[in-house]
């Protein structure tokens, strides 16, 4: 009966090789991915990156000349900003909001954790978008193995707007873990840039490699999606995450990523500089703590919403309404780009992080959601509007240097 028993299981897994075999087209052809070697500060039972350090090779610049570099047609992935180092009163903003939003967060990292169980299952490999999503994505995977024993694998990944994903990086992925569920997790939206980059990026992956399509999922969980484009997410509501306003030192100590031919070689994944002398600042580990102590108080909410409402969290068929908002902006304020218009309050914390910022326009002056970003806006000198009628609780709009000739 044992040699039975086990001749069966040997034939069932036979056949599932078999299966992925199939499912992969041409992929099964391609030259072994290298492994990644150890980078950031989180453990590597939290995450792992699939990231070239490229910090020694690369020169940062500051926000005017990358601004001037941008508008003149040079890609953003190939320049990386001056690392913003927070001051005192940033950090304590930081705090604050943590201490503000921290339930909040974990009870969108249970909604969208369970959700992501009951639509993906247990064979399930986390695939977050570096750098945004990776604190999210420690928070997911934590709260998965917490609560439902899952130790589900969590790899940290480029993806590039106008440039897509890191094919070596996903897959590398595949072939460490063929026939998995691949579910891709960022922090929030905005306008969509990266969810319409995900898709499409994905969906030429698969024609490239002959692969049946939707052999790999292109759905997004997000744990805020203010913008109504993701099919999986924690709340709709526009605030802040914490993590926006702090960079590297939220995020692994990783810089944004970088895609330059002259950097990476054919089996490399996307590059990335990793920030060690910021190792006395960094709160990576830090928020991600903080945010998993409100777990077991969140579960219990998210399981009370989710049994008298199964589809909260879940839309098959986005809207899309925050593209169409931002299109309305930018013709109001005649402004050439879409890429100049950055809505929400994760994205506008940024414009004034990152950026040369032109306006900021709000929905409620008095709303609680942007206090930090009036208090940027107003050491930066940037003049703030009110528009009652806004979709996000703020936008960020970026100047166009070709005004100041």
């Amino acid at each position: 009966m044992y040699l039975f028993t086990s001749l069966m299981v040997r034939e069932v897994f036979l056949i599932e090789q078999i299966a992925d075999f199939d499912r992969y087209g041409t992929l099964n052809a391609y030259p072994k991915v290298p492994d990644p070697r150890p980078l950031g500060s989180y453990s590597s039972q939290d995450v792992i990156f699939l990231l070239k350090d490229i910090g020694p090779y690369i020169q940062e610049q500051g926000n005017e000349a990358r601004e001037k570099a941008i508008q003149s047609g040079k890609h953003y992935s190939e320049m990386l900003p001056i690392e913003y180092e927070p001051t005192q009163e940033y950090i304590d903003l930081f705090h604050k909001s943590l201490k503000e939003t921290g339930y909040r967060l974990a009870l969108a990292t249970a909604i969208v954790a369970e959700t992501i169980l009951k639509k993906r299952g247990k064979n399930l490999v986390l695939v977050s978008l570096a750098r945004a999503g990776t604190p999210i994505g420690v928070l997911i995977k934590r709260y998965i193995q917490q609560f439902h024993g899952v130790k589900a694998p969590h790899y940290s990944i480029s993806i590039i707007r106008d440039k897509g994903i890191d094919k070596n990086a996903l897959i590398y992925i595949l072939q460490q873990h063929p026939g998995c569920e691949v579910q891709f997790l960022d922090g929030w939206t905005g306008k969509g840039a990266i969810t319409m980059e995900l898709i499409k990026s994905v969906s030429e992956f698969e024609k490239e490699f002959k692969m049946p399509p939707d052999t790999i999922s292109k759905d997004m969980a997000v744990l805020a999606d203010p913008g109504y484009c993701a099919n999986i997410f924690g709340t709709r509501d526009d605030f802040l995450i914490p993590s926006a306003c702090l960079n590297s030192t939220v995020s692994g100590l990783m810089s944004r990523t970088v895609c330059r031919e002259d950097l990476l070689g054919p089996l490399d994944y996307h590059g990335v500089k990793f920030y060690r002398q910021l190792q006395i600042k960094d709160l990576s580990n830090y928020f991600v703590d903080v945010v998993s102590d409100y777990f077991a108080k969140a579960q219990t909410k998210a399981k009370t919403i989710l049994q008298h409402n199964p589809q909260f969290g879940i839309d098959e068929s986005p809207a899309w309404l925050g593209q169409k908002d931002t299109t309305r902006v930018q013709l109001e304020y005649g402004i050439k780009s879409i890429n100049y218009v950055k809505p929400g309050v994760g994205e506008t914390t940024r414009v004034l992080l990152r950026r040369i910022p032109w306006k900021i326009l709000v929905r409620d002056m008095n709303s609680p959601d942007i206090k930090h970003v009036l208090l940027l806006a107003k050491d930066r000198g940037v003049t703030v509007e009110e528009h009652p009628n806004l979709s996000y609780s703020c936008y960020g709009l970026i100047k166009n240097l070709e005004d100041r000739k």
